[in-house]
């Protein structure tokens, strides 16, 4: 080995981020730090896009996560405005918080996992290995955290409760506010790639209880993200 090689050899990974993540960061560094101050209007989606040279998709979800952490509203027809300089002590997933969500979360979806093991049809199957396969193969954000919901809400059709794939289809904007942010944030969306998939696996097999543990570890692994991230917004 050359010194070159040894000196490769010792430095850190580097990690891929998201333009979606990069603006969400410096949009919530300039809050944090006084650079746009409480009460103060943001440039619209297409002046900040053109700024950071991205599309406006890409700053809508950003927009999006300082929403969730309490940073900033979005005011139809008006702007969005700062109106705090520290995330809140809870995120706001639209009509939900975080901590509501997580804790409805698993009475919900793993029965939910479970009755589609035993009930799922030929077709529903499809449909959920289909969903999966696109979301390892998707990069951009925005449509796989719509990808996230989809699968999970496919679960809960497949479970053949009416009532457990009406609340999901209810609380389906939250997943994905939820999903979006988490991702931002902590960069989950690969290892979620990976979770789906047991999941997938355990309702093929028709495994009633597998499909439940695998959906348990998956929510636990969500809650244990969100953890981390209200833990930083009140430290």
């Amino acid at each position: 080995m050359n010194l070159s090689d040894s000196w490769t050899a010792g430095q850190p990974q580097i990690v891929r981020v998201s333009a979606a993540e990069a603006v969400f960061k410096s949009l919530r560094s300039a809050i944090e730090a006084g650079e746009l101050k409480i009460g103060a209007k943001l440039s619209s989606e297409t002046a900040l896009a053109a700024q950071y040279g991205v599309s406006r998709s890409v700053v809508r979800e950003a927009l999006r996560s300082c929403t969730a952490l309490g940073l900033t509203e979005t005011q139809t027809g008006k702007g969005t405005f700062v109106i705090a300089n520290r995330a809140a002590g809870d995120l706001v997933l639209g009509q939900y918080s975080a901590r509501s969500l997580m804790e409805a979360r698993p009475h919900i979806e793993v029965p939910a996992a479970q009755f589609a093991a035993e009930r799922r049809t030929a077709e529903q199957l499809e449909e959920m290995r289909g969903i999966v396969e696109l979301m390892a193969e998707e990069d951009d954000p925005e449509i796989w955290v719509g990808l996230d919901a989809a699968f999970h809400a496919a679960i809960a059709r497949a479970s053949g409760n009416g009532v457990f794939a009406q609340v999901v289809n209810d609380i389906r904007g939250a997943m994905v506010h939820q999903s979006e942010t988490i991702n931002l944030i902590t960069g989950r969306a690969r290892q979620s790639d990976l979770e789906h998939r047991a999941i997938l696996a355990a309702i093929t097999r028709g495994s009633n209880a597998e499909a439940g543990r695998a959906m348990a570890v998956h929510l636990s692994a969500v809650d244990t993200a969100l953890g981390e991230i209200m833990g930083e917004m009140n430290a």
